[in-house]
């Protein structure tokens, strides 16, 4: 189908339009919003909306999606929230263009290069073993407080240097800075709690230089120039946003689609060596990054007339399961062999902490099934999915 089909906005759900939130029951076989994304792209490959007064272009194709990621002269970083084109905020490096945006990317490339995930990888898994005998005894959790978001939380604040016991504190910011829409206002004022915090970490590490990401930071320089320190304040923000969130997102529907299948589940127990093809699978199937580009140039987009000023809605659930892209692109397949997803995104902007995503989801998926090789979804309480960055609420789960 062609954009003419739709001449007049589409009502669809999207941050700022509608709802996403939706309570979930065992027995749904699909998420709510995936299959939303799937009847959006049956019915027309582009569609119109308007979030907080401004009108987008959302894309429903994998060919649509990966372009206008790769297209950075067309589509700008420079505001990723659709019903914001001039935002009130900026993350370094996720919300620069080329150049500058590949010079911070090299200077963060060290950090989470394949060797540095490598080099991390005894204290993830000594993170996750403390995480398994808190948790395995008890033979029930909240997935998404006891484990998914502790596994990277606690990695992260040891990239960041940061002392473990704020770990509880960021929790609870990252759940009010992300589980509602991005810019809002309560997503506003935690983001400046937020601030405020590496403020003063900033100040400490001026004092006393450690070995970790901050402290290395403030000797960076840009075109001869120290940084300054509201981008080191952006990238701070930046780096808590994607370190905490994002794989905790994964990990939980990665397991609840294991505790919800338990031919899927018996068969990664059986033979650990499917981990990371499972893996990929899981960032495919599950996609939950939903960002938005601001368009630069007036012209047309694969057919879909695109002005400058406005945005585009790219949703990486959408593209991932587009079956002009995938076999059978709306099976969970377990060991699908041939899997070109961009659930790390694509472009310039391809997600720096891919490899150390993976490792964590690597290690999380062999240590759990090790010690809790069997277990369920919890009927103690609805699992609830939120729609700010796509996610999970909670998730009960409970074994024998």
């Amino acid at each position: 189908m062609t954009v003419d089909e739709h001449p007049s906005p589409t009502p669809l759900f999207a941050p700022g339009v509608a709802k996403f939130e939706e309570i979930l029951t065992p027995k749904s076989e699909a998420l709510w919003h995936f299959d939303n994304f799937d009847r959006q792209r049956e019915k027309a490959r582009f569609h119109r909306g308007e979030a907080d007064g401004h009108e987008f272009w959302m894309f429903t194709t994998m060919e649509d999606i990966r372009s206008a990621f790769q297209h950075h002269e067309r589509f700008s970083n420079t505001a990723i929230v659709i019903g914001q084109p001039e935002p009130l905020f900026q993350l370094i490096p996720e919300m620069l263009d080329p150049p500058l945006h590949t010079t911070w990317r090299q200077l963060l490339a060290p950090t989470f290069s394949p060797a540095a995930v490598n080099a991390l990888e005894p204290r993830v898994r000594e993170v996750m073993g403390e995480i398994l005998d808190d948790v395995a005894p008890k033979g029930r959790c909240d997935f998404i407080a006891e484990v998914a978001l502790r596994l990277p939380n606690t990695v992260f604040m040891g990239i960041m240097g940061l002392p473990v016991s704020d770990a509880a504190q960021f929790q609870v910011w990252e759940k009010a800075m992300l589980h509602n829409v991005l810019g809002d206002e309560v997503s506003v004022a935690t983001m400046l709690e937020v601030v405020g915090y590496f403020v003063e970490l900033i100040a400490q590490r001026r004092e006393d230089p450690r070995d970790d990401l901050v402290s290395r930071a403030l000797t960076w320089q840009i075109d001869g120039e120290p940084i300054r320190d509201q981008d080191l304040l952006a990238m701070c923000l930046l780096l808590f946003m994607a370190g905490l969130d994002t794989v905790a997102m994964q990990l939980s529907y990665a397991f609840l689609h294991l505790a919800r299948h338990d031919d899927d589940r018996r068969r990664l127990v059986a033979d650990p060596s499917l981990i990371p093809r499972a893996t990929e699978e899981f960032v495919r199937y599950y996609s939950f990054v939903t960002p938005g580009r601001k368009v630069v140039q007036d012209g047309t987009h694969n057919g879909c007339p695109v002005k400058a000023g406005q945005m585009v809605y790219l949703p990486t659930p959408a593209a991932n399961r587009d079956p002009q892209a995938f076999a059978d692109a709306d099976r969970f397949i377990l060991d699908r062999e041939v899997n070109p997803h961009i659930g790390f995104g694509a472009g310039p902007h391809r997600c720096l902490g891919s490899h150390l995503a993976r490792k964590e989801m690597h290690i999380a998926l062999q240590m759990w099934h090790e010690r809790v090789p069997d277990y369920r979804v919890g009927d103690w309480e609805p699992i609830v999915e939120h729609g700010a960055l796509i996610g999970l609420d909670n998730l009960p789960l409970a074994w024998d």
